[in-house]
């Protein structure tokens, strides 16, 4: 019987203490289980930050280092900021993640984040800036129905 792998899903609402850690969410950690790793890759991404188990990191990285001569300096421009930009996170014994004082402020992460499950990762967003984010995408929800439905997904 083959074993079906979970993903990411859902929205957690959580805090960040004053120690700069961010309790996992169970289920999320679950999901790690099945990775085989508690090792995360954390990673700014415009206003907030993307989190990925370590395997998942590893296939953006080698899709990033693809033999295209073409595009090899535009290439090692973006896998340049991956690179020196991302840091790894383990899991402690309660399942938290520790985010960096320097990378909470660039990202004006404060206490209150929402945790979102993307299928292959976690965003970690400021549940303001979340808030924001999630009115436009309400605002604009009939134009993504018509993108789902012109790649024939309902």
């Amino acid at each position: 019987m083959k074993m079906v792998i979970e993903k990411f899903r859902s929205k957690y609402d959580h805090t960040i203490d004053d120690k700069g850690r961010l309790s996992f969410p169970s289920r999320y950690r679950e999901v790690l289980r099945q990775h085989e790793s508690e090792v995360l890759i954390a990673i700014p991404w415009d206003d907030h930050l993307r989190i990925y188990p370590v395997a998942e990191w590893e296939i953006l990285e080698n899709k990033l280092k693809a033999d295209d001569r073409e595009q090899l300096e535009e290439l090692d421009k973006v896998l340049r900021y991956f690179e020196s930009e991302s840091f790894e996170c383990v899991l402690d014994k309660q399942g938290r993640i520790l985010l960096p004082p320097a990378l909470r402020s660039d990202l004006g992460l404060k206490r209150d984040i929402v945790l979102i499950g993307m299928i292959d990762r976690v965003e970690i967003w400021d549940k303001d800036q979340w808030n924001k984010e999630r009115e436009v995408g309400r605002e604009q929800f009939i134009e993504h129905k018509k993108n789902i439905r012109k790649r024939g997904i309902i």
